[in-house]
């Protein structure tokens, strides 16, 4: 009797094991916690070695810019970050030589205002434009191509290629380079074009009649005094040889 009620037991203890088990598994899962607001520098800051850039993304303020785009529109965003060690490789004093404007420009190279995927640089359209603006030749070109599996990035002065990728979401991706892009605005500015030549002119005869001085009255009235001199010693010498 005693083992039949021990039995008993065990079973509806099985039972009621597997009723929970079952419970349990069918209740919905949770959702996720909502993330906070995308933020550039908090992604570059887990994942490490970008010390230097997003000092500059902070100093210039593109951080906050970058956190208002991202945040409050539709507009994707790529960035080029640069490595700790891809700023070690600039020459020395490179960044204090350089004022605030071109602090900010040489920042808004590294970013596009449009989201890029691995697969869209094999068909991009060069120069890229960045947020630091004018992409024509001399300005802030810069130009992406692709070889197999390698994105290459050329700016005129900087050769360099796409290392790995950081973050990406659909909205915003972070790829990660070894070399700083210097753009020829800042970096090799082009000197001022020569002022035109003064137009040559076309009439000779012009040019030499008004650069001739002007005959003032007083030189008419010499002349005429003269004139008047030489009548008079003619009528003179008439005079005298019919005497």
């Amino acid at each position: 009797m005693r083992q039949q009620y021990v039995f008993t037991t065990l079973t509806l203890l099985i039972l009621f094991s597997l009723s929970c088990s079952t419970t349990l598994a069918q209740a919905p899962a949770l959702a996720p916690a909502p993330s906070g607001p995308t933020n550039v520098t908090k992604i570059l800051e887990k994942a490490g070695q970008f010390t230097l850039f997003i000092r500059l993304l902070k100093s210039t303020q593109v951080a906050n810019q970058l956190l208002g785009q991202l945040n409050n529109s539709n507009n994707g965003i790529t960035v080029f970050a640069p490595t700790d060690n891809a700023f070690s490789s600039l020459k020395s004093g490179t960044l204090n030589s350089l004022t605030d404007e071109q602090k900010v420009q040489l920042v808004q190279f590294h970013i596009v205002p449009t989201y890029l995927t691995s697969s869209q640089f094999q068909t991009i359209s060069n120069p890229l434009r960045t947020q630091a603006g004018d992409s024509g030749d001399g300005k802030f070109p810069l130009n992406i191509t692709t070889s197999g599996n390698s994105v290459n990035i050329t700016t005129g002065l900087t050769n360099t290629s796409v290392s790995g990728t950081i973050y990406t979401d659909g909205q915003l991706a972070v790829y990660q380079i070894d070399r700083v892009l210097q753009p020829l605005q800042i970096f090799a500015p082009r000197p001022p074009a020569p002022a035109p030549a003064p137009a040559k002119s076309k009439n000779k005869k012009a040019t030499t009649a008004a650069d001739s001085p002007d005959v003032t009255p007083a030189d008419n009235s010499k002349a005429a005094t003269l004139q008047n001199v030489g009548l008079f010693g003619v009528a003179a010498l008439v005079i005298a040889l019919s005497l």
